[in-house]
């Protein structure tokens, strides 16, 4: 249980991140979500709200400093402290290395690397020492190989890991842990979106691709974003206090091929 823990979860409006923020709510944690998309940050809280659950919708960019401070800053106004932060904020897209614009490169970079950095920097300030201050993030079995046409999202994806295993051993001695967990494919709209652009790509239908996908795991289906959110759950908790920088699947087996 997380009873009496502030836990912060970026990109919480969707997805991963709502299935993360809500099991953290459900085992005794105060929840914080955090996107820049208002309009979901207000679904997430009503959805939470009916089922008896309460957690702080938290509008942020986490790509401005001044707004993640600022967020970070309003956090710790209402509770005080700050005992787990999952990094889940991210975002996709094919691109390939011959492309004239840069544009989709730096979109991704910005998001899923600096990003992360500048929200842990911020809550590092306020997580207890010897409290069970956990760092998780949010990583993809592209952080594990490479996909072609996914050269910026491979590269962040591999940066988070070696982020978590630097910073695991920076903090090790004020008690904290940092650890990844490296989904494969997840029924969530992100895999959507890649299904169809990869699809479109290889010139298949989405449908064709799809199956191909899921010949290509070992238990045979898309994991469903609840699983994920079992395992952080659990990293969160203090019976994973003995792990720390480490780079975990969960993916079907689809790692082994």
């Amino acid at each position: 249980m997380l009873n009496n823990k502030i836990a912060v979860v970026s990109g919480g409006g969707t997805g991963i991140g709502k299935a993360i923020a809500m099991k953290l709510a459900k085992n005794g944690a105060q929840v914080a979500i955090a996107s820049r998309n208002g309009d979901q940050l207000k679904r997430v809280a009503d959805e939470l709200a009916q089922s008896g659950l309460t957690l702080l919708p938290m509008p942020m960019n986490v790509r401005i400093k001044a707004d993640v401070e600022r967020a970070v800053a309003d956090i710790v106004a209402q509770w005080g402290k700050i005992h787990i932060l999952v990094n889940n904020a991210g975002t996709s897209g094919f691109s390939l290395m011959n492309d004239n614009d840069d544009s989709k490169w730096f979109d991704i970079v910005d998001t899923n690397l600096n990003g992360m950095y500048l929200l842990t920097k911020a809550v590092l300030r306020h997580m207890p020492d010897q409290a069970g201050g956990r760092v998780i993030n949010i990583s993809s079995v592209l952080g594990k190989f490479g996909v072609p046409g996914y050269t910026a999202y491979c590269t962040t994806k591999h940066g988070m890991i070696g982020f978590t295993r630097a910073l695991a051993l920076e903090v090790v001695s004020r008690g904290i842990t940092v650890n990844t967990i490296c989904p494969g494919w997840v029924d969530t709209e992100m895999a959507t979106q890649g299904i169809n652009e990869t699809a479109k790509a290889l010139g298949v239908t989405p449908e064709a691709f799809k199956a191909q996908a899921v010949a290509g795991v070992p238990i045979r289906r898309f994991l469903e974003a609840e699983e994920i959110a079992e395992l952080v759950a659990y990293v969160a908790s203090d019976a994973a206090r003995g792990i720390t920088g480490q780079a975990m699947n969960i993916c079907g087996g689809q790692t082994m091929a």
